[in-house]
């Protein structure tokens, strides 16, 4: 159980230290109306004030309705795209709550458990910054303030 539990801290690991390409391939105007989250299948587009991105080497991008979505695609990366690995990864983008605008998703904040809920319930809230996350979070009733890299498959599992 311990190992299973190793592999997608491992892969989120790995991905935190990828190189960030200086040229993104992020699409500006989102996901595409037909676009689905890659987890859960909702139309992403309904909700671009929640839409998460990876982009791929080969530039396909995967979409999500929020980031919890986000991180479960990552935390389990055979079982939703077999055709890419962990060091394919060349740009993560979540949607500051505050400014709306997409930023690096390992250079964010995550504020976890607050009265604000994302489109499938609760959802790990980003920020670009600490200060606006830990605004959200006294302002919110969130319990904790996380980075990239302390959303963990277990904190998903807990969500749930």
């Amino acid at each position: 159980m311990r190992q299973a539990m190793l592999l997608p801290a491992l892969l989120l690991s790995a991905v935190s230290l990828l190189p960030v390409e200086s040229k993104s391939r992020v699409d500006p105007k989102g996901p595409a109306p037909e676009g689905r989250c890659a987890v859960c299948g909702m139309f992403v587009a309904n909700f671009p004030d929640w839409a998460a991105s990876i982009t791929f080497k080969d530039g396909t991008m995967a979409w999500f309705d929020g980031p919890k979505d986000l991180f479960t695609f990552m935390s389990d990366l055979t079982r939703y795209d077999a055709r890419h690995k962990a060091s394919d990864l060349v740009d993560i983008r979540v949607k500051d709550y505050y400014g709306l605008k997409a930023t690096d998703g390992r250079k964010a904040f995550f504020v976890l458990g607050s009265d604000v809920l994302g489109p499938m319930g609760r959802d790990l809230v980003p920020f670009a910054s600490e200060a606006g996350a830990r605004d959200f979070l006294k302002d919110h009733r969130g319990h904790r303030l996380l980075t990239f890299l302390e959303v963990t498959p277990e904190l998903l599992k807990q969500m749930e």
